[in-house]
C-alpha cells in the first residue's frame, strides 16, 4: 500500500510538501520499536502529512533462522506473528482506507494489551472493532496469497537492501534501521517531525552510519 495525503500539516520540520522523497518502511507487529516508529508514521499520515510511503512486511523469525533451518514460509508455526502480519497485509491491499487504524491496533494488541498475535479470536476482535469484516480477512488468508506476498516482501527487503530488522526506512538505495524511543500519543505534528528527521538523515547524510546515545533519559 502507498499512502498519500496533500493536507497541510502544522509541523515545522521539513520545508514544503513534495520536497520529501517517497520511502518504504518495514514492520513486524512483535517489535516495540516498530510500534513506536509506525505510531509516529500513522499519527503523521492521519493528520495530513504528505508522505508517500510503502509498508513492507518483514519476518523477524525468518531473519533470525540459522542456516539450514526450515523457512517460516514452509513452517508458519515458527513465526508467532505470521497470522497478524497476514491480516495486516490483507487490509493494506484489499481495504486500504482501513489500514492505518488496523495497523495501529494490531501493534496495540501486542504491546499495550499483551495479546497473543497467534490468537485468531483476538485478531478478529481488532478487525471488527475497526470496521473490518474478520471473516473476509481470514478467508483471504486461507486462500494463501497473503503468505506469498509476505514471503516476497521479506525477500525483497533482504535481497534489495540487506534488511535485517524492523523498522528499516528505505529511500532509494539508502536503508537504515531506526530506533525511536518515544510514542507520539496521537500527536500528528510530533509524528511528522520524527519521520521527516529520519528521511532527512537518510537523504542528506548517507555518510552517517551510526548515531547512538550512550544512555537513555529516564
Amino acid at each position: 500500500m502507498t499512502t498519500n495525503s496533500d493536507t497541510e500539516s502544522q509541523a515545522d520540520v521539513g520545508a514544503e510538501a513534495g520536497s520529501l522523497p517517497a520511502f518504504t518502511v518495514t514492520w513486524d507487529y512483535r517489535c516495540p520499536f516498530a510500534r513506536n516508529a509506525h505510531e509516529h508514521l500513522v499519527a503523521a499520515l492521519e493528520s495530513g502529512a504528505p508522505f508517500e510511503v510503502t509498508f513492507l512486511g518483514y519476518s523477524l523469525s525468518q531473519g533470525h533462522l540459522e542456516e539450514g533451518e526450515t523457512p517460516v514460509w514452509d513452517e508458519p508455526s515458527k513465526d508467532s506473528g505470521i497470522v497478524a502480519m497476514q491480516a495486516g497485509i490483507v487490509v493494506r491491499d484489499k481495504l486500504p482506507d482501513k489500514f492505518l487504524q488496523v495497523h495501529r491496533a494490531l501493534f496495540a494488541l501486542r504491546h499495550d494489551d499483551s495479546g497473543d498475535l497467534r490468537d485468531t479470536a483476538a485478531i478478529s476482535g481488532v478487525l471488527e472493532e475497526n470496521g473490518v469484516d474478520a471473516n473476509f480477512v481470514f478467508a483471504e488468508i486461507e486462500s494463501g496469497w497473503p503468505l506469498e506476498v509476505f514471503h516476497k516482501e521479506h525477500d525483497a527487503g533482504v535481497s534489495g537492501h540487506d534488511v535485517w530488522g524492523v523498522p528499516t526506512f528505505i529511500v532509494g538505495d539508502q536503508a537504515a534501521f531506526v530506533r525511536l524511543m518515544t510514542r507520539p500519543a496521537g500527536d500528528g505534528a510530533a509524528g511528522r517531525r520524527a519521520i521527516e528527521a529520519i528521511l532527512h538523515l537518510l537523504t542528506d547524510m548517507p555518510e552517517l552510519n551510526e548515531f547512538k546515545h550512550t544512555s537513555i533519559p529516564r
